[in-house]
């Protein structure tokens, strides 16, 4: 069965020109849809009458006809060629006579890695130049084990791997899982397509032109190709999608897309940020916007606040557009280059000026203003030049004094500005999350004054945002401490507590999660006081939420993560009395807790009992449900629903794990979508150990049934 095919591939966009490429050939994939995987040179291109042959000295060589001269070869006229060949897994290979491989495709790859091809160390991805903006994408395997995307040579907007392990390759396999493996081929990191474990005849991994990392699988179904997985979810985070086209923003479909809230009507054919300001210019404020610069991609960054922030870029003739993080840096980010992109979104703080002309459009920096002097003076305005010297000479005067006094009051603050500021930041990584010395940990937490928990302080950031610290009190090694943070920082769910920040100094490992108002629920639980506003219905909810986060972490991040310490302490509750989950996705810096789903759902057995009733009972309840419940409940307890709850929390106790339920089928029992049999014995725990199960242990079925 031929699968590729190599061989002259038109360029829709651009009429009469061709590319020699290797593409898929499957008699299962209609024409059209029979993508191409590889171009000889990428981007080169030849006319009408044009051929590639290998030639009689043994190269590959790609020449057009039209202006009589090879656009590319193959180089491998000193390697004694013999035959050319392409492969059943689309590599292109070049044999001499002991039908060895001298050259491959496989090793010059274009913008797509096929399955079991190796992109090693130093080896490079990139974009196919469609626009002004794409072929500046690249995907890079670095010598210090890390695939990054890059936007030209200097911005890496996305990075993933083993920076312990030196000289890794990536690796699609046949399965679809993306992998960086070692010399020994052995994997040493991977995520996986959507469909990874189906039976899928074609995929392809392929760097595309808006600068996104995908996974594609044939869907013969539908006939046709379907990402699986990419890199970066929020395609507004890929660094230059807009180009010189505006800021990137979700439409109310949800999509992506770019608009430029500075161009005005009269000017709809120019790009979002023109080169000429040739009028006087203000200052237009965009809230939830983060701007940035693109050529060059860089910046100044000062420490001030907004209104300083919009002053600063303001009087500087160099600034076009200044952001304010507004996330408690007291950073300014200015921007001294008309081209700059961005995105905007109502979850961002960020508050964005930009300097524009008074049609308006964004100013040109490198075009000096018109002074006044040089502009044309009209009779009818009955302006008296000399009196106008003398009006900017008395202003300039006292500008200058004023710049002086604040001069003086910015040395003297500067310091507390800034110790204030690093107390909110001290850089993020690329998941967002706090990066802060053991410094800035004993300032936040008033040196661990306010214990709210084992291991956990109170804490306030700069912008009076309550944190909660948490003390790991142990050693871990830095490189598996971070590589948990990133992946923590990654996860966002309403019942999963969020990583802020951390610290990795020496020997010191905190985490800096958000404030729950209520605390633990191990707290509410033993306290008389609190345990009087856990009401049934309440109780039922935490259960929910918990089961919910659990999930979440198995099923519905990318990655399965296991938490591996699920109790009562870890779990806190909102102002609403909604659960959510802390300390997870720790398990891979602590290998005695390395466990899978099985140990998480057997925990959550044992806090149901207690979360729902007393959790420790010495006379049993002996086909009585409601003698488990907590007597402290007033009233308020459906039966039924306890039978329910208990049911669910005997099955995720058995000793046989395989016996267990999964987290989504909890979820459904609990949601009540799904019927629950009575469990069997034994169990892997019991209450206590003179309480007696036997009134809900008669069925030997799997738990659920719909």
């Amino acid at each position: 069965m031929v699968i590729f095919a190599v061989g002259f591939v038109n360029h829709s966009e651009l009429p009469y020109q061709y590319s020699v490429g290797i593409r898929f050939n499957s008699k299962s994939i209609p024409f059209p849809k029979q993508t191409v995987v590889w171009l000889a040179g990428a981007d080169v291109t030849v006319g009408n009458k044009s051929f590639f042959q290998l030639s009689q000295n043994g190269e590959l060589v790609l020449v057009d006809s039209l202006r009589r001269v090879t656009v590319w070869t193959s180089n491998t006229s000193q390697l004694a060629v013999a035959s050319a060949l392409i492969r059943n897994d689309g590599n292109l290979v070049l044999l001499n006579r002991k039908k060895d491989v001298v050259w491959q495709s496989f090793d010059n790859p274009s913008d797509t890695l096929l399955p079991g091809q190796n992109l090693p160390v130093h080896k490079t991805l990139r974009a196919a130049s469609r626009n002004s903006v794409s072929s500046y994408y690249s995907l890079h395997m670095n010598a210090s084990g890390q695939l990054q995307l890059k936007w030209e040579s200097d911005v890496i907007y996305w990075s993933r791997g083993n920076p312990s392990s030196l000289n890794l390759g990536a690796v699609l396999t046949s399965g679809g899982v993306l992998q960086l493996v070692d010399r020994n081929l052995n994997p040493v990191w991977s995520v996986f397509g959507e469909d990874h474990d189906d039976s899928v005849n074609f995929r392809f991994l392929k760097l595309d032109i808006d600068g996104n990392l995908r996974i594609y699988s044939w869907v013969e179904a539908t006939g046709s190709w379907r990402s699986v997985w990419q890199a970066i979810e929020n395609q507004c985070n890929v660094f230059a999608t807009c180009g010189g086209h505006g800021i990137c923003v979700f439409n109310t479909s949800g999509s992506p897309e770019c608009r430029c809230p500075f161009k005005t009507k009269s000017s709809p054919n120019l790009k979002c940020f023109a080169l000429n300001c040739d009028s006087d210019y203000n200052m237009d404020t965009y809230e939830h916007t983060f701007l940035y610069g693109i050529y060059p991609p860089n910046e100044a960054i000062i420490i001030a606040s907004l209104q300083q922030c919009r002053e600063v870029c303001m009087q500087d003739p160099g600034c076009t557009a200044a952001t304010f993080t507004n996330d408690g840096t007291s950073q300014c980010r200015m921007k001294t280059s008309p081209y700059f992109s961005g995105h905007q979104n109502p979850s961002l703080s960020s508050i964005s000026f930009v300097k524009t002309c008074s049609d308006p459009i964004a100013v040109n920096p490198h075009n000096s203003i018109s002074s006044p002097s040089l502009s044309p003076v009209k009779r009818s305005n009955g302006l008296c030049l000399s009196c106008l010297i003398g009006a900017t000479s008395g202003t300039l005067l006292l500008f200058a004094v004023v710049q002086i006094g604040i001069g003086c009051f910015i040395y003297r603050r500067r310091k507390w500005i800034l110790r204030r500021a690093a107390l909110a930041y001290t850089g993020r990584n690329s998941k967002g999350v706090m990066m802060l010395p053991f410094t800035e940990i004993k300032d936040i937490t008033g040196n661990f004054k306010h214990q709210i928990g084992p291991g956990m302080y109170r804490g306030v950031l700069s912008n009076q945002q309550p944190v909660a610290v948490k003390d790991l009190e142990e050693t871990i090694e830095e490189r598996k401490f971070r590589a948990a943070v990133s992946r923590i920082g990654s996860i966002h769910h309403r019942n999963l507590v969020k990583l802020d920040g951390y610290c990795c100094e020496s020997g010191q490992r905190y985490l800096v999660y958000e404030y729950v108002k209520n605390g633990s629920l191990d707290k509410c639980i033993e306290d008389d006081e609190l345990n009087q506003r856990l009401t049934w219905r309440r109780r039922v909810g935490i259960c929910l939420n918990v089961a919910r986060a659990l999930c979440y972490l198995h099923a519905g991040c990318r990655e399965f993560i296991s938490h591996g310490n699920l109790k009562c302490s870890n779990v806190v509750l909102d102002k609403n009395y909604e659960a959510k989950v802390s300390e997870y996705g720790l398990e891979m810096v602590r290998p005695e807790e390395s466990y899978g789903g099985e140990k998480d759902v057997a925990d959550f057995g044992k806090m149901q009992p207690r979360i729902s009733g007393r959790g420790r009972t010495r006379n049993g309840f002996r086909g009585h449900p409601e003698r488990v419940v907590d007597k402290r409940l007033d009233g308020g307890v459906d039966l039924k629903e306890l039978e329910r709850v208990l049911r669910i929390a005997f099955w995720c106790l058995q000793s046989e794990e395989h016996m267990r339920p999964s987290m989504s089928e909890v979820v459904k029992v609990l949601e009540g979508s799904l019927t629950v049999d009575p469990p069997r014995t034994p169990f892997s725990q019991r209450l206590s150990e003179d309480e007696s199960l036997e009134p809900f242990c008669k069925s030997h079925q799997r738990p659920m049934e719909p």
